[in-house]
């Protein structure tokens, strides 16, 4: 019978592996992580506070508000980055987890391709959301 210290060892995430060295990808990988984790917090803080707490808080935001407010480049900038900045982050979150706890290649390649295509599929619907966004429409 295997000992607990046996049954560790073999499904034990990648991750946690001492003899594991990172590619040059995965060490840009992990500043990213880091510094993208930064900035989200000031863009999401940012954006919750002038969202849901300045002036009459979500009650003044409509298509009107939306509309005045994407009508100034360094917004929609804001909202894209923001866009990027979550999906990035988070596709990479997932893949990691992807690779530390999903065994089978066949099985992780499928999962990290549908993540691929879902993240990239989210990306352009919400670059194409805020360029072709037209006030005039309403």
């Amino acid at each position: 019978m295997a000992t607990v210290e046996e049954i560790y060892r073999k499904h034990r995430p990648k991750a946690f592996s001492a003899d594991r060295t990172p590619s040059s990808a995965e060490v840009w990988w992990w500043f990213f992580m880091r510094i993208s984790g930064i900035v989200l917090l000031f863009l999401v803080l940012i954006h919750l506070f002038i969202m849901h707490i300045q002036d009459a808080g979500v009650e003044r935001v409509s298509f009107a508000f939306v509309a005045e407010r994407w009508d100034n480049v360094g917004w929609k900038t804001f909202d894209w980055l923001m866009l990027f900045l979550a999906l990035l982050h988070g596709a990479n979150g997932m893949r990691i987890v992807l690779d530390d706890y999903v065994r089978g290649p066949g099985l992780r390649t499928f999962l990290k391709g549908t993540l691929y295509t879902v993240t990239a599929v989210l990306m352009v619907m919400g670059t194409a959301v805020l360029i072709t966004f037209d006030p005039n429409a309403h």
